[in-house]
């Protein structure tokens, strides 16, 4: 080889995606500017040409010509004896430029070469990723499930750049098989031992924020400001906007017509039950809208403590707080309040409560409906069976025996 041709002799650089030709010569001259250091203690008295468009480049030694008796250094002198064999008219004290050609180099010297400038390569691709996905955390990106593991499953992106989804950042109801697409916004991007790990989470409220900019183009605009988003992945998620325009109904426009933009969310969360409310600074009014779809007499705030008592009626309780205690506890995480639910005070003073009748219902039966918010036997009786079985893990028949033994008690 007479030129140093090194990008299309080595094959391994055509297996770089995420690198440039022209950052690829730069690399490529860095390289050799290291090696003639090495080589010849400097590297000062070369000049390296780089021509991007062929892929290659020229070295070009330029050294002084000296008496053949004075010469103290072979790096940066010549003999005239030697100058003249180049060009005949070279005269002492002149400057020769001799071009180094590829078989100048040792074999282990350009195996040494060879190596070094894919370590260069590897090295600014991985930071070149890094700096790429740093740039967009907080991004919704769509990639291609490469492969499933146990604890995580690995997201190739549309330039193969390895991407990490966690167990605990897939919703619980997540199924894929490898080949499917998925969406999934940029969580952390950090370097461990030089390699970029790139996490992605479906989870956070952030990947819901962008959904709902995706869709909402008031939101995308920012005509609406999303204030607080909280989630229990999967089962519910509430939403306070606010919009400055008071022609637009923040919650209407997040809806849309008939739900035609909330769906479109929804079903990309697995049937996540979203709740968009209407944000206000008045902290009544806030926790009355944050515990819909209940319906609240009244509310007793405590600013201090940051504690709200909430009084509603006896069949409005188990709707406050929601299958699991989900609706309530969101409640409370989007307001800033821990919210207790209270039954008024003048009804059902001839209520029984659940636990006298752990002679007869098993305590996780008990455990159940009070995680209904269901703790007395009327509260249990008011409520419909087929709401009952929907609301709890208990089967029909069971929840059949437990109305029979409480209307029991009353009969």
């Amino acid at each position: 080889m007479d030129n140093m041709n090194l990008v299309e002799t080595f094959a391994e650089f055509k297996e770089f995606k995420n690198i440039d030709r022209e950052m690829l010569m730069v690399i490529l001259e860095d390289v050799f500017r290291h090696m003639l250091e090495k080589k010849y203690g400097t590297d000062e008295n070369f000049d390296i040409i780089v021509n991007i468009d062929k892929g290659d480049l020229e070295i070009w030694r330029n050294r002084k010509i000296v008496e053949d008796s004075e010469i103290e250094d072979e790096n940066l002198e010549i003999t005239l004896s030697e100058a003249i064999k180049i060009e005949p008219d070279f005269e002492v004290g002149e400057e020769v430029s001799e071009e180094l050609k590829l078989k100048d180099f040792g074999r282990r010297e350009i195996l040494t070469i060879r190596q070094n400038l894919i370590a260069k390569i590897q090295e600014y691709e991985k930071d070149a990723v890094y700096q790429k996905y740093k740039d967009k955390i907080g991004d919704i990106i769509t990639g291609e499930i490469y492969q499933i593991w146990k604890k995580e499953i690995l997201v190739l992106d549309d330039e193969y750049i390895e991407l990490t989804l966690p167990k605990a950042e897939q919703i619980p109801s997540d199924f894929y098989r490898k080949g499917d697409t998925i969406r999934a916004v940029v969580a952390v991007v950090e370097m461990k031992n030089g390699i970029p790990e790139i996490i992605l989470s479906r989870t956070s409220p952030v990947f819901l924020e962008r959904l709902f900019e995706s869709e909402v183009p008031e939101v995308y605009d920012g005509l609406i400001t999303i204030k607080n988003i909280v989630r229990v992945p999967g089962e519910r998620a509430k939403i306070a906007v606010e919009s400055y325009d008071d022609r637009i109904d923040p919650v209407g426009a997040c809806v849309g017509m008939k739900g035609s933009r909330i769906h479109g969310i929804v079903r990309e969360l697995k049937n996540e039950n979203i709740d968009v409310i209407n944000f206000t600074t008045n902290a009544t009014l806030f926790i009355t809208r944050a515990l819909s779809p209940a319906k609240i007499s009244s509310i007793t705030i405590h600013e201090e403590s940051k504690k709200a008592e909430v009084y509603m009626k006896p069949d409005q309780v188990s709707l406050a707080i929601g299958k699991g205690g989900f609706n309530i506890r969101l409640a409370g995480k989007l307001t800033g309040y821990e919210i207790d639910v209270y039954r008024d005070a003048d009804i059902d003073t001839e209520d029984v409560d659940l636990t006298e009748f752990s002679d007869e219902i098993d305590q996780w039966i008990i455990e159940e409906l009070k995680g209904i918010g269901c703790d007395t036997a009327k509260s249990v009786l008011e409520l419909e069976l087929l709401e009952l079985v929907k609301r709890t893990d208990l089967e029909e028949e069971t929840i059949k025996e437990v109305i029979r033994i409480l209307n029991a008690e009353f009969e």
